[in-house]
């Protein structure tokens, strides 16, 4: 049994959404199956009675700015605040939307029982990847039935044993362990870091093979986005493929909303751009958009895509709706980012070193603050939002992480900043720390 209060930090995350719990628990323990699902039902049990646990919480409405939950504390329906749903434009209850789902169903069904090669491909699901290849302005599009699955496909096929692949050390877990699968060689640079980028690139020049660089285009832990401006330029002077992973810039940054590779200029100097559908689209799945020939071979080759169902017709009509609503009604990406600015702005007068540049706002404690008491806190006054506590990210960078939403009211973002400064006062001002300002990894 691991007490309460143990930190572990073997195998811990360096930052970024990718870690192994399995490698940080156990810390090396050579345990059986059943010893080790043991080990671990004690370990989270603990947590859970000493009112530690706020995973899991049961969700009984929509996705929307405000959603009913089980409060299993209070063993009672309560309604909350949702400031920790990716669904930054609010779509997932649109009426129109709804009602592009509704027809799908009507028509399709619920699903295709079967791969997209053999017999899982609709109208809709070539209507949606010719308009992803238009809305990045790519030659072609290919759909996955997951976010996860597309970079896993993605990073084990495309590359070969004489391939580099170069990628920012945030990349998501499914980056990493899509170049578990495959054969080429990772080799990883400092966040953010164009000159250790660079450095990497020349060391590799003449080694054989292709390179790959590989970022994500909105950095899901801290918000921060991957500067395409010179890492796009860069690629292409050293004959480098650039992938960018889009999954929080798509639908949310850029003038047409486009993603963060538009936000920089840049979309003609990215060769693969995946993206995904749980994030601005609110559903599920994921895509890569690319030149024809690519997208040709990934749909033999691409093992998550060949052998995997295809994802269900009424899922990509509301992926088709939400991209016809952000056509329609281009106000809802203004009225996001004009929230996130309002709430910036807020954060700011509180005393934060807050200046975003994406819906995700981090506000960074100290390890020696109890990050559990402020999230049950947070939970208690009606503000759903997420605690990241190690090993998600690194101990000393413990955080609570904002989503910001379009449907989001001035009175749902003052609310929030005055839970914000209830936490600070009660558990963090007490222990004579200046934690308001963000510190950077």
């Amino acid at each position: 049994m691991i007490p309460n209060g143990t930190t572990m930090r073997n195998g811990a995350s360096d930052g970024g959404e990718n870690f192994s719990l399995r490698d940080i628990l156990l810390e090396g323990r050579k345990l059986s199956f059943s010893e080790r699902t043991a080990f671990f039902s004690e370990w989270i049990n603990d947590r859970a009675a000493c009112g530690e646990s706020l995973y899991l919480r049961n969700v009984l409405s929509a996705a929307d700015r405000e959603v009913t939950i089980y409060d299993r504390y209070a063993q009672a329906p309560r309604r909350m605040l949702m400031f920790g749903s990716n669904n930054y434009l609010g779509l997932t209850a649109h009426p129109y939307v709804r009602e592009r789902v509704r027809r799908a169903v009507d028509e399709f069904g619920t699903g295709v029982g079967g791969p997209p090669l053999l017999n899982g491909y609709s109208r809709l699901h070539a209507e949606l990847e010719e308009r992803l290849a238009a809305f990045k302005g790519k030659e072609a599009a290919l759909i996955l039935s997951s976010g996860y699955g597309t970079n896993v496909g993605l990073l084990s096929c495309l590359t070969s044993r004489n391939d580099t692949v170069v990628h920012d050390a945030y990349c998501h877990a499914s980056f990493h362990d899509g170049l578990k699968m495959g054969t080429a060689a990772g080799v990883k640079f400092a966040h953010n870091d164009v000159d250790d980028l660079e450095r990497l690139l020349e060391a590799n020049a003449g080694r054989g093979g292709d390179t790959f660089v590989g970022v994500e285009g909105v950095y899901s832990m801290d918000g921060d986005t991957a500067p395409l401006d010179r890492i796009a330029p860069l690629c292409k002077r050293h004959g480098a493929l650039l992938l960018v992973d889009d999954a929080h810039g798509t639908g949310v940054l850029g003038p047409g909303a486009r993603g963060t590779a538009e936000h920089y200029g840049v979309d003609h100097l990215v060769d693969l751009a995946m993206g995904t559908f749980s994030k601005a689209f609110g559903v599920s799945g994921g895509f890569v958009a690319a030149d024809r020939a690519v997208i040709d071979y990934l749909r033999f080759f691409c093992r998550s895509y060949f052998f995997s169902a295809s994802m269900p017709p009424m899922v990509a009509a509301a992926v088709l709706g939400c991209l016809e609503v952000l056509e329609a009604e281009p106000e809802i990406q203004q009225r996001l980012l004009d929230n996130v600015a309002y709430c910036a702005a807020g954060l700011r007068r509180l005393g934060f070193d807050c200046n975003p540049e994406s819906p995700i706002l981090t506000l960074i404690l100290p390890e020696t603050v109890n990050l559990r008491k402020g999230a049950y806190h947070f939970h208690r006054r009606g503000i759903f939002l997420n605690s990241i506590e190690y090993p998600a990210v690194p101990a000393h960078l413990q955080r609570f992480r904002i989503s910001m939403m379009a449907t989001h009211t001035r009175e749902d973002i003052d609310r929030l900043l005055e839970v914000v400064e209830e936490v600070w006062d009660r558990y963090v001002v007490p222990h004579g720390l200046d934690v308001r300002v963000h510190r950077d990894a």
